[in-house]
């Protein structure tokens, strides 16, 4: 029993390849991987915001168009997207990054989560009180400047703790990227970690990635959580005092 632990520590929590790996994926593997997520987060937010709207659109083809492209991009795992489009793409003659696979790499992932992020704004915008868009529309406002003054500024101020949460869902993401073989200098968290493992034939460095991960994601899922629990109370109507 005793030599079985040890074995498992040796395996997972050997200190000396830990300490080993560490300041590569400090200086290395964090950075990347935060702008591969932050990267991925803009251009997801971008196409999700004109998916949304096209959801919404009263063109039942547009509508139709957009309800295809979410349902495949969130459909398909997500492993298999970012071979499709990471390797696919060069192989089909539209280098349109030319030969920078961490561009490929972000614009997979943006892909994959434009998808979901359209049916988040989606579901913020049509949070929005019926009521309200009835005025505007009365007042004599355009469907157009009723989506930009009335719509899309409660809607963004509804959708920003799921938008948070879905960051965080990113940086796990960008893990995929190790298959479309990044350079030395391009390297994400889990690239490292993985090369490690591999040439030392021990999983600790894979342990001493998933700590770092960890210590990125748990403290802003909890501060999601707060920040949720805060909009909704936020959100309760004030009791009125009894005469």
């Amino acid at each position: 029993m005793l030599q079985g632990f040890q074995r498992i520590g040796e395996t997972f929590f050997d200190p000396q390849i830990i300490a080993g790996v560490l300041p590569e994926l400090l200086r290395v593997g964090l950075p990347n991987t935060l702008l591969l997520a932050v990267i991925a987060t803009m251009i997801g937010l971008a196409l999700g915001l004109v998916i949304a709207a096209g959801l919404l659109a009263k063109q039942a083809g547009l509508r139709f168009g957009c309800r295809v492209y979410v349902d495949l991009l969130r459909g398909l795992p997500h492993i298999l997207t970012v071979y499709l489009i990471g390797q696919g793409l060069p192989l089909a003659g539209l280098s349109i990054f030319g030969a920078n696979t961490y561009a490929y790499a972000a614009f997979a992932i943006g892909l994959i989560e434009s998808a979901y992020m359209a049916e988040i704004f989606r579901a913020g915008f049509q949070g929005v009180e019926r009521g309200q868009v009835e005025a505007a529309r009365t007042l004599g406002m355009t469907r157009f400047q009723t989506m930009i003054e009335i719509i899309l500024p409660q809607g963004i101020r509804r959708v920003l703790p799921p938008l948070t949460g879905q960051f965080i869902l990113i940086i796990k993401g960008t893990a995929l990227v190790y298959l479309l073989g990044l350079t030395a200098a391009q390297r994400d968290i889990f690239s490292i970690a993985q090369d490690n493992s591999v040439n030392n034939a021990n999983l600790s460095a894979l342990t001493a990635a998933g700590l770092l991960y960890l210590a990125l994601t748990v403290p802003l899922t909890h501060a999601v959580n707060a920040w949720e629990r805060r909009m909704q109370r936020g959100s309760r109507p004030t009791p009125k005092a009894v005469a």
